[in-house]
């Protein structure tokens, strides 16, 4: 599966589940498609480089929003589950 089908696949499940799909976000998924973060340090410092206005507490609210989702794991370091996206879970 492509990043960019993955991609869709998080969106959509992300809109499903109420949340609004930002620009911020966006980047923040991308990130975490392609690259493996083990925390959320990582991620923000990957993001900030993209985008500087992104902060802390939006990389920490989404990485909540995808676990709570069951979209993400901290034991696969941040990578997100798409076979479970696939599924309907």
């Amino acid at each position: 599966m492509s990043a960019e089908s993955k991609k869709v696949l998080i969106m959509e499940s992300l809109r499903k589940n109420g949340c609004r799909i930002t620009n911020q976000r966006q980047i923040l998924i991308e990130i975490i498609l392609q690259d493996e973060c083990s925390s959320c340090k990582e991620i923000y410092y990957q993001a900030g480089k993209v985008d500087p206005s992104i902060g802390m507490a939006t990389v920490y609210r989404l990485v909540k929003t995808l676990e709570e989702a069951g979209l993400i794991h901290r034991k696969n370091l941040y990578r997100i589950d798409c076979e479970k996206i696939a599924e309907g879970a």
